[in-house]
């Protein structure tokens, strides 16, 4: 293979090699190198807004195809406001690699141009965080960064890339392999006898569960979670909100997990969301066995729940999810009645949702709003449901349902569903893609309409606008009374008008009845459209039978 003719050049012949078909990036000084490399790899240059956008769209990307997901932004501040997006992607599990331009080496430490301390930034919020060495090590460099972006618990990954590396020649051939093999995740895998001991252990349970993140409720994982739970017949549930225990997308969960007298942590963190195996969200005779590709969660859980943790083991979730069905090969599953109240319970919605209408004239009810929604969704079988936002967020998770489901997380940010609509429209050509955000989240990057109406990618924003930040709105009514809100005013602005503007397609919606005809428009324009549904401010719904 003949040897690129510098570093930006092999690190774009590398990614392609690596299967990788396109950034989402935002153009900067440090990085024009990587764009001139980008048009003889025949990499697609996917141009956001705002660099944070392009590591939201990279972390979308990664969560639906399962490839990791590669956002290139400049340096200095490019790279700062990137960073922030990492935090949501790493709660997320997604692999992601975020490739930021950098001073050079040469002019470290004497006040170069956008000079930052930008691997000290990211560490904190990546798996590991590098800085290119030379235009020879960028190919290996890149590899390893993708590599590691999937494997074990899946995550963001830094690598940071000095315009000298990028500038430089290089003297080394490229690696002569292709395709995704290049950069394959390294796999941990569980022991038959470890899968089988838990097995054992969790069959002399009463009422066992088997817990999952967020990796495991993706894709071939979300199916493999699903085969294992038909071959034992105990309940496997994925957890990725940052509600936790009471998140509404699972019904009455709280009443279930709290009668749980063994529990699996299959790559799910003992954390806030399970109330650190505390009672009484918790029972406090609960055992627990956990399986994690991080041994540091064995420390943070036996901290939590002490003699409780029994067996642990480290493996990343997929191969564990496989070696466990694999375990329950001439297993009898004997926990059907227990497997049926928890299924039950994770279906419960309380029957009074589907005739509550607002008080205020002029304003839906969330479930006004929502539940038209879920008809569009069910008429294809790649729909994607985005859901994004304080309360309006968990109205839909609680709601709604779709083949696909990308939401804001554990992480509890808001802000990335238009980036996050717009890169599911990328990666599901032809199927609907919704949306569903409160007011003050479409305001984070409202300016990715522009990006979407650029690119042509359609998806339908659902806006919740309550005229306020809402979740915190509801927080001090709450804890200090309606006469101590404050800061959490917003106006009722025309967000569709504002999608308008951009190019895109916008209906205003101030009645029930006219939902179902602003989604046939908004689905029918082949545009990013906005349906802007006036509602009334209400709390997230708490599920309970």
């Amino acid at each position: 293979m003949s040897v690129p003719r510098n570093g930006a050049a092999a690190l774009a012949s590398t990614l392609a090699a690596a299967g990788v078909r396109r950034l989402f990036t935002l153009s900067g000084n440090h990085i024009m190198p990587v764009f001139d490399a980008c048009l003889d790899a025949g990499i697609e240059l996917l141009h956001t807004r705002h660099e944070a956008a392009a590591v939201h769209m990279a972390d979308a990307w990664a969560r639906l195809t399962g490839e990791p997901g590669v956002a290139l932004v400049t340096g200095g501040p490019g790279h700062a406001n990137a960073v922030s997006a990492l935090y949501t992607a790493s709660m997320a599990e997604s692999p992601v690699v975020l490739l930021s331009g950098h001073a050079p080496h040469a002019q470290l430490g004497m006040g170069a141009f956008q000079e930052m301390r930008q691997t000290d930034i990211a560490a904190p919020l990546a798996k590991a965080a590098t800085l290119a060495a030379s235009a020879d090590s960028l190919p290996a460099d890149m590899l390893r960064a993708l590599r590691l972006a999937g494997s074990g618990r899946p995550g963001p990954v830094h690598l940071s890339l000095p315009t000298d590396a990028l500038e430089a020649a290089c003297t080394q051939p490229l690696p002569e392999q292709t395709g995704a093999g290049l950069a394959a995740p390294l796999a941990q895998a569980l022991p038959a006898d470890t899968a089988r001991a838990v097995l054992d252990t969790l069959a002399q349970a009463r009422r066992p569960l088997i817990l999952t993140g967020p990796a495991a409720m993706r894709g071939a994982d979300q199916q493999a979670a699903n085969a294992l739970e038909a071959a034992c017949g105990i309940p496997v549930i994925g957890m990725q909100s940052p509600r936790g225990v009471a998140d509404p997308a699972l019904g009455a969960f709280a009443e279930i997990l709290a009668q749980a007298d063994c529990i699996l942590l299959l790559g799910k963190r003992l954390d806030f969301t399970l109330k650190f195996g505390a009672a009484p969200a918790i029972a406090a005779a609960c055992a627990f066995l956990q399986i994690d590709a991080d041994a540091v969660e064995f420390e943070r859980s036996r901290r939590a729940v002490g003699e409780r943790l029994g067996l642990t083991a480290q493996a990343d979730h997929g191969t564990a999810l496989a070696a466990l069905r694999d375990a329950c090969a001439g297993y009898t599953p004997r926990h059907a009645a227990w497997t049926a109240d928890v299924r039950a319970a994770l279906a419960y919605r309380p029957a009074a949702w589907a005739t509550a209408t607002a008080k205020q004239q002029g304003r839906l009810h969330p479930y006004q709003a929502l539940a038209p929604v879920q008809a569009l969704l069910d008429r294809h079988p790649n729909a994607v449901l985005v859901a994004d936002g304080g309360e309006i967020g968990q109205w839909a998770q609680a709601i709604l349902h779709a083949p696909d489901k990308v939401f804001n997380g554990v992480a509890g940010s808001i802000g990335a569903a238009l980036p996050f609509a717009a890169a599911a429209s990328l990666a599901r050509p032809g199927a609907p893609v919704v949306a569903v955000l409160g007011d003050g989240t479409f305001g984070f990057h409202a300016a990715e309409i522009d990006t979407a109406v650029r690119y042509r990618l359609p998806f339908i924003a659902v806006v919740g606008n309550d005229a306020r930040w809402n979740a915190e709105y509801q927080i001090q009514l709450r804890e200090y009374g309606p006469e101590r809100t404050v800061g959490c005013e917003l106006l009722p602005t025309r967000y569709d008008l504002v999608t308008q503007a951009f190019g895109g397609h916008g209906s205003l919606v101030t009645m029930a009845e006219a939902v179902t005809p602003a989604l046939a428009q908004a689905r029918g324009c082949g545009l990013p459209a906005c349906v802007n549904v006036m509602i009334e401010g209400l709390p997230a719904p708490v599920v309970r039978r």
